[in-house]
């Protein structure tokens, strides 16, 4: 009974004629598979492959590519300065760049859920992906210009800085040699000699030009010309230059301009015991003096130059600096990747959480961020791919002087091979250690997905 049972159930046998149809329908799939997979595999290999294996053998050799050095340009790559400072650079924006993107680009992707016009906003943080590398970098060199009148940041950071801090008025102004004024160490002028209560004194000052004059200056004449009562001593700041010529060197003119809002300070025993500020013809009084000599002085913030802003492309801050326009291009991505995954979040195990009495901050914590621990690795290990290979912005946004205190391996290995080296064997060298350090990153991302398809 079991016997015949099992004859029953065992399949029919296969006839040799069905075995090599199906073997050649097979075969004939794999030929066309193969097929539709040939071009795309030979632009693979003249593209990628190819150029890997040449840069390769080509590290081996030296600059000319005529004799062979063996490993002595891997030998020479980290004994040149500018090579451990791209090395150094390049770890910089590993740890920092991915990082800050991906934290940006979680808080982004939970807070966006709250607000109701989610999708206009996510469409905002995402449009500067559509801005190439080679755009973003001139908006950015532009934005980050020294000059307050063409960069946006240091427009603004004069701004502030001016709205709680007053701008001096004359930066230019400078006392002439031997009328009365000598200048000090920290800048400031006093006279060259003493003055009492009850004299009226004269501080002529040239390098400013008309046009700059506040515009309720008057003539310092009439009040150069007036008396002094015994007790107080006044004087007079006023520009030492007449226009169309004509004129005493030292002395006020009727058509000379006083110097109005110009500091000016009465100094005894190294001291300052008073001080005032020049009215709009540029007069001033101390009032109340002891009887004594003092010395006149015009403290040196009165000829300070204006604030600048910050030195942005500067050696300390170029590469925080082109951080920061990175960032501004890679937020939307990385927002929209993670807020993908948070839309797939299991929406019960949130709502169990706040019945049970847990607040935002705890659900995020406990809960947002450990399931969405795979996607953050995919965003950050992705990133850390892309940073790796980034060139474009530091190349454009780095001024020349300061191209080497911003570079990366990228930019070295291009400086290296053809901005100015002409070693190409040196940067083949840089180039399969760029290779080498970003395979790890790739195998991971690659065993990521093949995870998550599983």
């Amino acid at each position: 009974m079991t016997a015949t049972l099992l004859k029953e159930a065992s399949p029919p046998p296969v006839a040799p004629a069905d075995r090599d149809r199906k073997r050649r329908a097979r075969r004939r799939a794999r030929v066309i598979a193969l097929a539709f997979v040939l071009p795309a595999l030979l632009l693979l290999g003249a593209l990628v492959v190819y150029p890997v294996l040449f840069s390769v053998g080509r590290s081996f050799f030296d600059a000319s590519g005529d004799r062979f050095v063996g490993g002595d340009n891997y030998t020479e790559m980290f004994r040149d300065p500018a090579t451990l400072k791209a090395v150094r650079n390049t770890a910089i924006w590993v740890v920092v760049a991915p990082t800050l993107l991906t934290g940006l680009g979680l808080v982004l992707a939970v807070l966006v859920e709250k607000i109701r016009w989610a999708t206009a906003f996510k469409l905002l943080l995402f449009m500067p992906m559509a801005v190439s590398f080679l755009a973003a970098g001139i908006i950015f060199r532009l934005a980050y210009d020294e000059d307050p009148e063409k960069g946006v940041l240091n427009a603004a950071a004069v701004s502030v800085h001016d709205a709680f801090k007053d701008a001096s008025s004359y930066p230019n102004a400078r006392a002439r040699d031997g009328q009365g004024l000598t200048r000090a160490a920290d800048g400031s002028y006093r006279t060259t000699v003493t003055a009492s209560p009850g004299d009226t004194v004269g501080l002529g000052l040239v390098g400013v030009r008309a046009e700059d004059l506040p515009g309720g200056a008057r003539p310092a004449y009439p009040a150069a010309t007036g008396k002094a009562s015994a007790d107080e001593l006044r004087g007079v700041v006023y520009l030492d230059f007449t226009r169309g010529g004509g004129g005493e060197q030292g002395k006020v003119d009727r058509t000379e301009s006083g110097l109005p809002e110009m500091r000016v300070e009465a100094v005894r025993d190294g001291a300052a015991v008073a001080s005032a500020t020049t009215a709009a013809d540029g007069s001033f009084r101390f009032q109340g003096l002891d009887a004594g000599s003092y010395t006149v002085r015009l403290p040196a913030s009165n000829f300070a130059p204006p604030y600048e802003g910050v030195s942005w492309l500067g050696p300390a801050l170029v590469t925080p600096a082109i951080i920061g326009a990175y960032l501004w291009i890679w937020t939307g991505f990385a927002m929209v990747l993670i807020g993908a995954g948070l839309a797939a979040l299991p929406r019960d195990a949130l709502e169990a959480a706040r019945m049970d009495g847990a607040n935002e901050w705890q659900i995020f914590r406990r809960i947002t961020v450990p399931l969405l621990g795979p996607v953050l690795t995919v965003v950050f290990v992705t990133l850390v791919i892309n940073v790796m290979k980034v060139f474009d912005l530091v190349y454009i946004i780095a001024p020349g002087p300061v191209q080497e205190d911003a570079t990366v391996l990228a930019t070295q290995m291009w400086l290296v091979s053809f901005g100015g080296g002409n070693n190409q064997g040196l940067g083949s060298a840089l180039g399969v250690l760029l290779l080498l350090l970003v395979i790890p990153a790739m195998v991971f991302n690659v065993r990521r997905f093949r995870g998550s398809q599983r």
